[in-house]
């Protein structure tokens, strides 16, 4: 099945079939209330595929690191990239995992009541019960130490997270984790790489959180650097000491 990725956040929600798909640069792993393997990886693959063809004809899209105007009519994955890009100030593929993570996490509720998809530290949440979703920061000693209590039973609720320190996300900026609440995954995913992209000291934590709080559409910011941390927005931070057990 492959090494586990170790900044994989904590999600304590054990009532859950957890399961990973993986296609390609795609590594997925999902709670669901079933086994629904071979119905991700077939999403997976779809909008993949989408996305694979765009770029086949618009090799910049790529490429670009800043806001990408397209003229419709083209797919709507598409459509939901650059305009998360646009609204966050970055290039489309910013919001590539979390928009993978959204579009594959509302077709499975089709199947199941509930869901989580994870895509490399982009999560779409729609769960019967609130969850805590604990932030991996790599090496700095607020890793794993507290989370964010998500309630997703009315609509789907995505926390997306990007980090200048860990995993394989293009990041400008030196955070350990900038994690970001909002509706939409995409977005959520972009604006987390745009904030991230403006940290590399600890006193650039409360003018990169002033940036964040300008995307419409974002409900909550959460940034770790080193032992410093900033938050904003209608989130509530959760101690996970003694919560793993």
């Amino acid at each position: 099945m492959g090494k586990q990725r170790i900044y994989r956040n904590w999600i304590n929600k054990k009532s859950l079939t957890p399961f990973r798909v993986v296609v390609k640069e795609t590594d997925l792993f999902i709670h669901a209330k079933t086994d629904l393997k071979c119905e991700a990886t077939e999403l997976v693959l779809e909008y993949r595929g989408y996305i694979e063809a765009y770029i086949e004809k618009n090799p910049a899209f790529a490429k670009s690191l800043s806001t990408w105007h397209e003229p419709r009519p083209c797919p709507n994955i598409i459509i939901d990239m650059a305009e998360a890009g646009e609204k966050a100030g970055v290039g489309a593929m910013a919001s590539v995992a979390g928009v993978l993570a959204q579009y594959v996490g509302e077709d499975l509720l089709s199947l199941t009541d509930e869901i989580i998809v994870e895509n490399g530290g982009d999560i779409f949440i729609k769960t019967d019960d609130p969850i805590i979703v604990g932030i991996y920061a790599g090496k700095s000693p607020l890793s794993l130490q507290i989370g964010i209590h998500v309630d997703s039973r009315n609509q789907p609720v995505s926390v997306c997270t990007s980090s200048g320190t860990v995993g394989h996300s293009l990041s400008l900026g030196t955070a350990d984790a900038v994690c970001v609440v909002s509706n939409s995954c995409a977005l959520a995913d972009a604006a987390a790489t745009a904030i991230g992209n403006q940290i590399h000291l600890n006193t650039d934590i409360q003018t990169a959180i002033e940036f964040g709080k300008s995307i419409k559409g974002i409900d909550g910011i959460v940034v770790i650097r080193e032992d410093t941390m900033g938050m904003w927005g209608d989130i509530e931070i959760i101690p996970l000491k003694g919560k793993k057990g």
